[in-house]
């Protein structure tokens, strides 16, 4: 199940980073990258990682996501400066989709790296106090006040300077809001995450339990 985590992880990062060229709008003043619909979800798989396989488990997905989003771009760049085929027309609008500026890539990977890392933080702590109850509590509280983090960082190092600080931080609020009501809405979720996961350990451990002595040797 660990290894379906890491994967759907990954692979939503990733995803994100493509969506992110797309805006959406709410309404008049609320206006989102379509990235949020995707990213928000990462952060569940996290704390289901860190609930079920711990801290450290939890710190290298984190870390194998960093890895892969560098990775990723290094491709991508290579691949943008690929000479196209004579009969490729749309090589611009194969580079306007596939690359974003340096300061909202180095927006995303900061942001991605401190929040993530500070909602496993504050999620071991929390389960550290209250041991294996209150799953909904670390899993919002984590989530939540990691959510603030990333949309402040990313906001303000991708669009700093480049509109009124009114609006700045009005697109922050925006985009908080909106992760905050996902986040509140993912806590059955990750209740049903952990229970599979949970299921899968204990089935793995029948198993081994009834293995015959010579199987072991």
């Amino acid at each position: 199940m660990l290894l379906y985590l890491n994967g759907a992880f990954v692979g939503l990062l990733i995803l994100s980073n493509i969506l992110a060229v797309k805006l959406f709008s709410i309404s008049e003043w609320a206006v989102l990258p379509a990235a949020v619909i995707v990213y928000v979800f990462t952060f569940p798989i996290t704390d289901t990682i860190a609930e079920v396989y711990g801290k450290e488990a939890a710190r290298q997905t984190v870390t194998a996501g960093f890895v892969t989003q560098l990775c990723a771009l290094a491709f991508i760049f290579f691949a943008i400066h690929l000479p196209a085929a004579p009969f490729f027309a749309d090589q611009e609008s194969f580079e306007a989709i596939f690359s974003a500026g340096f300061r909202v890539t180095l927006a995303s990977l900061v942001s991605y790296f401190i929040s993530q890392n500070l909602d496993v933080t504050i999620f071991h702590k929390l389960k550290q106090r209250h041991g294996e109850s209150r799953l909904w509590l670390r899993n919002n509280a984590s989530t939540m006040a990691s959510q603030l983090v990333d949309t402040s960082i990313f906001i303000t190092i991708a669009f700093y300077g480049t509109m009124p600080t009114s609006a700045l931080l009005g697109m922050i609020a925006t985009q908080y809001v909106f992760k905050w009501l996902v986040a509140a809405a993912d806590t059955p979720f990750v209740y049903l995450l952990v229970k599979l996961c949970r299921r899968e350990q204990l089935s793995g451990k029948q198993i081994y339990g009834h293995q015959k002595p010579e199987a072991l040797e």
